[in-house]
């Protein structure tokens, strides 16, 4: 009886043991919650209209880097094709919720609300994903680079030609999203307290960032994420522990295309007017950078990723950090922009290959290396020298041992 009470401990034991831990677990992960929460409503309460565009172009670039990272970083497979899918995000949102054409040349739309075209933009880039997936999928490292790369030029004819979805050349307007009488493109009171769009939006983008990381997590803490883990880590070793190589690259390219589609939306409404030049190589490779700079394999990564590489090139925009200059050999602010993260991929391939959210893990370690335990530990533990020979040890040893000998 007794046997299987210990058994039934170790079992359960074992069990906990091995069970991944849970997101915000630990006192000290809530106590950064809320300092993150009032930050929040602090910012959200004194911001000017200038820096809430600056702040909500990063969240939906943090969205966008997620679903990138899901692919790239937890999965290994290499994408440069992330654009394509925001573009497909972006023109279900317009076919669904832009205004009904009204002349011949305008563009298609169903004026539906924001409560059917954002989720449909998410589904609809997921199910390009499903068709294109097991294509695509077939290949691995730089080959299937190259595949997603050309998804990027085929879309760029696709919208060009597709006027009565995209505008043509020219571009088209994107919905604002609306509820009912509530537009998030005009000034809204609400319990007495007037909002701005910027305010709007930000009350929008930042709660689908925050359930968009919370899924993922919780997605890589599941088995369908150890699977994806397992074949970034070595596909042969995967498959031989059972994993399905198809069905786990399927599942995380799928994610990716839905993520992007939802960004691609968000992206497009609140900018509210975009040509199909915009989802261009130019604007995957930020994302790339964004992932590489913040961090591969990582929700935070993928945040302060599009934090460095598209908050701070805005910041320079907006509030005119260059010094002014005649010269028309001078540096432009998109030319920084773009030295700025390529320069932040370089130094951090070569430096620290984890990303912003290494070099945190880094300044951390050293901090508790230098921190003093005080008060741990009782008193210095007493010394004694083993080696030193006891005598009367070994005379107690010497007069045992005679005997011994003698009655040999």
């Amino acid at each position: 009886m007794s046997v299987s009470t210990t058994t039934d401990k170790n079992a359960i034991s074992t069990k906990v043991d091995t069970e991944p831990p849970r997101l915000l677990g630990s006192p000290g992960s809530w106590i950064y919650v809320g300092i993150v929460l009032a930050a929040i409503i602090v910012f959200f309460l004194i911001a000017s209209e200038d820096w809430l565009t600056i702040v909500n172009y990063t969240l939906i670039a943090a969205i966008a880097a997620l679903s990138l990272n899901v692919l790239s970083g937890y999965t290994g497979q290499v994408s440069l094709g992330i654009t394509f899918f925001m573009a497909i995000g972006a023109y279900t949102a317009a076919l669904l919720g832009g205004d009904p054409p009204t002349s011949r040349g305008d563009p298609l739309g169903l004026g539906l609300s924001v409560l059917i075209w954002l989720p449909a933009a998410g589904i609809v880039a997921g199910l390009v994903g499903a068709l294109i997936g097991p294509t695509a999928l077939r290949l691995k490292g730089f080959y299937l680079g190259i595949v997603t790369l050309s998804l990027v030029f085929i879309g760029h004819y696709i919208f060009m030609n597709m006027s009565g979805v995209t505008g043509g050349p020219q571009g088209r307007t994107f919905p604002a999203p609306t509820f009912g009488n509530f537009s998030f493109a005009e000034q809204n009171d609400i319990f007495g307290f007037a909002l701005t769009p910027g305010q709007e939006y930000f009350l929008l983008i930042l709660p689908i960032l925050a359930v968009s990381a919370i899924f993922v997590g919780n997605v890589m803490r599941s088995r369908a994420g150890r699977a994806f883990q397992a074949v970034r880590d070595n596909e042969e070793g995967a498959a031989i522990m059972g994993v399905n190589l198809f069905e786990a690259k399927m599942g995380a390219f799928i994610l990716s295309s839905f993520l992007a589609g939802v960004a691609g939306a968000l992206l497009a409404s609140y900018s509210r007017y975009i040509i199909p030049n915009y989802w261009d190589l130019a604007l995957s490779i930020q994302f790339v950078a964004a992932i590489i700079v913040g961090g591969l394999a990582s929700i935070w990564g993928s945040i302060l990723g599009a934090m460095f590489v598209f908050a701070l090139p805005r910041l320079i925009d907006q509030f005119s950090l260059l010094p002014p200059s005649s010269s028309s050999n001078s540096l432009s602010s998109g030319d920084l922009n773009a030295l700025i993260y390529g320069l932040l991929i370089v130094v951090f391939l070569l430096f620290e290959p984890e990303g912003v959210l290494g070099l945190v893990r880094r300044i951390q370690a050293l901090i508790q290396k230098f921190k003093p335990h005080a008060g741990e530990g009782g008193e210095p533990a007493e010394v004694t020298d083993l080696a030193a020979p006891d005598a009367a040890a070994q005379r107690d040893a010497g007069s045992t041992s005679l005997p011994q000998s003698k009655s040999s």
